[in-house]
């Protein structure tokens, strides 16, 4: 067992967008990624999704209202809920979701992520 700091995690990533696993509970991965901009409309259909503010703020849309998040803020976003996460300024976040979780969702564009990485100190 070792203990992981997810803002000194998050910081190690290279690439925006790209989620770094930082551990496994059953069938769940945790993820941190540091993200900016705006991502792309998509649903998780069977995967419900969890994102926590590690530093930032982060706004995550959907078709009806918007929701931002503020460092230290958590929501859950229901399997076949379409969203639309949008970073106005570089956000460090963690992600807890299943790990048969496809980044983009339905969608297949150069932003999926099929090959995760393991966070390793």
């Amino acid at each position: 067992m070792k203990k992981i700091n997810l803002p000194q995690a998050a910081a190690t990533i290279d690439a925006l967008w790209s989620p770094l696993i930082v551990g496994r509970v059953g069938d769940t991965f945790v993820k941190v990624a540091r993200i900016q901009g705006e991502f792309v409309w998509h649903t998780h259909e069977v995967e419900d999704e969890m994102f926590v503010i590690l530093k930032g703020r982060l706004c995550i849309k959907f078709r009806d209202h918007d929701i931002w998040m503020e460092q230290g803020d958590s929501l859950l976003i229901p399997r076949g809920t379409e969203h639309l996460p949008v970073a106005p300024e570089e956000v460090h976040i963690m992600l807890v979701e299943p790990v048969s979780t496809v980044n983009t969702g339905q969608v297949e564009d150069e932003r999926t992520q099929k090959d995760y990485i393991f966070y390793r100190d």
